[in-house]
């Protein structure tokens, strides 16, 4: 008793302690804000009487900075204003709109434990305290925000006062010396170079052998890569479509995989929390159906609304199906998540936990989805139906089919609901996902290569035997069970040969490469479909091997499966969506996401992959050993402490990554363009022509 009642008042002391240091952090960051808001002000005094100092210095260096475009912009105010004033005051106003334009690139408890170190080490410690520091960390970011707001304020009122007096600047310019600085500029920013100024025309000839040719041009660090070229513009209608199938997909990541890190973190404190709606066994079923039906299947069917007409040459057959489907699967992702976290479920099988009500709404999604891709394809300008849409389609009549397989309960008795578990599961996976992933793949590949795909040919092998092998496989999970023998051979042979279309399409999509390897260095979108075509080769055999019943028999119930998954689900399906949704999103909206993050993202996902996976397959593969050797279950629970660790640690990256893609999407999408002088100057003219 008395042990309790210290520990409790260790505890107590302690998190007084900890509250009073937060309010003092408080304090101290409200002080610094005072602080920093005093200081914007005097910095604004002092920019404001400095506008006056050099400033023919700087309007010249807005002249002289202009680009081919602005200074076409220029030569159009000029026409405008040559019709409203005199030809003097026109040039003038020219001048001024050419100034402006330059600037252009704006930027679920156990006791507790009466020692001090139980408790500051007790999972339910440490949740409390990341309990306490949410609201606090939140109030930070606000208060950033204010003060970044504010001073977003005065930066954007000092650039408008600048913008007034480069105005009036250019105004005061002769006609003459403004039609001579244009014509400069306009000649400097024409200008190409041969890129053989240093090299010459002539071929290398070094018979001592003293030069030396190094081919690797790029940066040690954050190297730049190329921009998105320009294309002409997208029909508004489809680029709305496909930006919200986008966005809402991307809201169903960061959901879903917030709620796997939190599942993730249960493994290493189990006792974090004691709520039923938390539960593990409720909450396992919310991540994966999040990121299934929420995150790929929104994903893909976003990519495929804006290839699907594309390929054809012609418009979508609906918009407004469109809209019905990405509101339909929402509704069923949304309804879905509360009714698993309220107990309500389907408990026949993994990956169906929704009560048929529910998964009826994606169904109805499905079905929609292939009437209007289907009668888009039938409008098609082109006489052939591009192997893409081969895949595509065919992915949503597996769907649908599989869906009535799972949800119809005419043959699920005994055993046969075991048998249509493993054919539902599996079929999910190969002849729903991975299809229409592909499908995707076999367009924007060879568009972002700009070369066709290798050949049409082993597109099609891989598209019939992928349809003829893997409809076959689903059995191979339940090897050693009362399942018929004959049943499960013929699912390991369909395995085994499952390795044709894998061959063929890893084949075809590395050859597309061929000739075009350097253009990964300068891309940010070709590495995430390396990794989708490694993933896919590596992800697939590994699914091959763990088919045979000596490998079954040692992984199968252990880790290594939960590894294999990801590998799959997230190395190849959600690495491709990705590779995809930077392509598209950028010709969409006209702006790109930093280099730099998307950089951050493709690392962090990436690495935080091969950290959640190898020490899963490592451990899984040492407690499938422990097992067959006999030894007790729970010293295999015990060794596997360490790598599910790693797994916390993998998981975690992948998590951060995903936010930092949610990022990505709102400088894509959303984000505000920064201000300049010149074109806020040149919008001063423009005044005068009004």
């Amino acid at each position: 008793m008395i042990s309790k009642i210290s520990g409790l008042v260790i505890l107590n002391s302690w998190l007084n302690g900890f509250v009073v240091l937060l309010f003092l952090t408080i304090i101290l960051i409200l002080i610094c804000a005072i602080s920093i808001l005093f200081r914007i002000g005097k910095i604004n005094s002092n920019t404001s009487n400095m506008l006056f100092k050099d400033e023919e210095v700087r309007f010249k260096h807005y002249i002289n900075t202009m680009n081919s475009k602005q200074i076409k912009d220029f030569i159009n105010v000029k026409e405008k204003l040559l019709s409203k004033s005199d030809s003097k005051n026109t040039m003038v106003s020219i001048l001024i709109i050419s100034l402006f334009l330059i600037g252009k690139q704006g930027y679920a408890q156990d006791s507790i434990d009466a020692s001090s170190d139980g408790l500051m080490t007790s999972g339910g410690v440490i949740i409390t305290l990341i309990l306490i520091a949410i609201p606090v960390i939140v109030g930070i970011l606000l208060l950033v925000g204010r003060i970044r707001k504010s001073v977003n304020k005065i930066s954007e009122r000092n650039k408008l006062a600048e913008a007034k007096r480069l105005a009036e600047y250019l105004k005061s310019l002769p006609e003459k010396e403004l039609e001579t600085t244009l014509k400069r500029r306009e000649e400097a920013v024409n200008y190409q170079l041969s890129q053989q100024e240093l090299s010459g025309n002539l071929p290398i000839v070094d018979k001592r052998g003293l030069i030396t040719e190094n081919p690797d041009t790029s940066l040690p660090f954050v190297a730049v890569k190329k921009k998105a070229s320009k294309r002409p513009p997208v029909d508004p209608k489809i680029a709305r479509l496909v930006l919200w199938f986008t966005a809402t997909a991307t809201f169903w990541l960061v959901f879903g995989t917030s709620i796997g890190e939190y599942v993730g973190v249960k493994f290493v404190v189990p006792d974090v929390d004691q709520i039923s709606w938390l539960s593990f066994g409720r909450l396992r079923p919310v991540h994966t159906n999040a990121v299934f039906w929420g995150w790929a299947s929104l994903g893909m069917l976003g990519l495929g609304y804006y290839s699907v007409p594309r390929v054809g040459n012609n418009k979508l057959f609906s918009y407004k199906l469109g809209w019905i489907t990405l509101i339909l699967i929402n509704a069923a992702v949304l309804f879905g998540t509360i009714a698993l976290m309220a107990g309500i479920n389907n408990g026949g099988g993994e990956f169906r936990e929704y009560i048929w009500p529910i998964q009826l709404l994606f169904a109805i999604a499905l079905v929609i989805t292939l009437i209007n891709f289907l009668k888009t394809i039938a409008r098609r300008k082109t006489k052939e139906i591009y192997i893409s849409n081969w895949y595509m389609i065919a992915a949503l009549i597996f769907a649908i089919i599989i869906t009535i397989v799972a949800y119809v309960p005419f043959w699920q008795n005994g055993l046969g609901e075991t048998i249509v578990q493993g054919y539902y599961m599996h079929q999910g996976v190969g002849m729903w996902f991975m299809m229409f992933t592909l499908g995707i793949v076999y367009y924007y590949l060879p568009q972002q290569l700009n070369r066709p795909i290798y050949s049409y040919s082993l597109g099609i092998l891989a598209y019939w035997t992928q349809i003829l092998f893997y409809t076959l496989i689903g059995t191979h999970h339940f090897v050693f069970s009362a399942i018929p023998w004959w049943l499960q051979t013929v699912a390991i042979v369909g395995s085994a040969g499952m390795v044709i279309p894998v061959v063929a399409g890893t084949t075809n999509f590395v050859m597309t490469f061929k000739g075009a390897w350097h253009k990964i260095t300068d891309s940010y979108t070709l590495p995430f479909f390396i990794v989708g075509i490694v993933f896919y080769f590596t992800g697939s055999m590994q699914g091959t091997a763990e088919a045979f019943r000596e490998a079954n028999l040692l992984w199968h119930f252990t880790d290594f499966t939960v590894a294999h998954s990801h590998l799959t689900m997230y190395g190849i399906i959600t690495f491709f969506l990705w590779a995809g949704m930077y392509t598209i999103i950028p010709r969409l909206t006209g702006k790109e996401a930093p280099q730099i993050t998307v950089g951050a993202h493709f690392w962090m996902a990436l690495i935080g992959l091969l950290f959640y996976s190898v020490p899963l397959m490592i451990g899984g593969t040492m407690r499938g050993l422990s097992w067959m050797e006999g030894k007790p279950f729970l010293e295999s629970v015990v060794l596997m402490a360490p790598h599910w660790l790693w797994r916390a640690i993998g998981g975690s990256l992948m998590w951060l990554s995903h936010l930092v893609f949610a990022y990505n999407l709102y400088k894509m999408w959303r984000s505000k363009p920064a201000l300049d002088v010149k074109d806020l100057a040149i919008r001063e003219l423009e005044k005068d022509i009004l």
